[in-house]
């Protein structure tokens, strides 16, 4: 088992910056790629963007795309997400995730991962 918990959520003002971080620990040798999702209240849970661990590719939301950057330090099993130039519409609780070695299907559905941290909300005001 992979745990996860994120730090670094908070609230600002449109067009500010925040960085969520994400500590994994556990099984962390079976972890293949780490990921961010949020919710918004009343809507699904979307994905934010994804990192694979070992090449680090990455892959963002077209929503996300130009204003957040995923990275990873591989050393101490940390994953970042860099927010900037934020709006309103990325008010939500944004969730850390993790999915396992040999994971299928898409790395953007939520089925790819096995292991999900308790997440932290960011709020953004116009």
């Amino acid at each position: 088992q992979v745990q996860l918990v994120e730090s670094g959520g908070g609230l600002v003002q449109a067009g500010d910056s925040l960085r969520l971080s994400c500590a994994a620990s556990g099984s962390t040798f079976s972890i293949s790629a780490m990921g961010w999702f949020r919710q918004a209240p009343g809507k699904e849970r979307e994905f934010v963007a994804a990192i694979t661990w070992s090449a680090g590719h990455t892959y963002y939301a077209d929503s996300v795309k130009g204003r957040f950057t995923i990275s990873r330090d591989n050393a101490n099993y940390m994953v970042y997400l860099q927010m900037n130039s934020l709006i309103p519409e990325d008010t939500a609780a944004y969730y850390c995730t993790a999915a396992r070695l040999y994971a299928t299907g898409a790395i953007g559905s939520p089925q790819y991962y096995q292991s999900w941290g308790q997440g932290t909300q960011v709020t953004v005001s116009s």
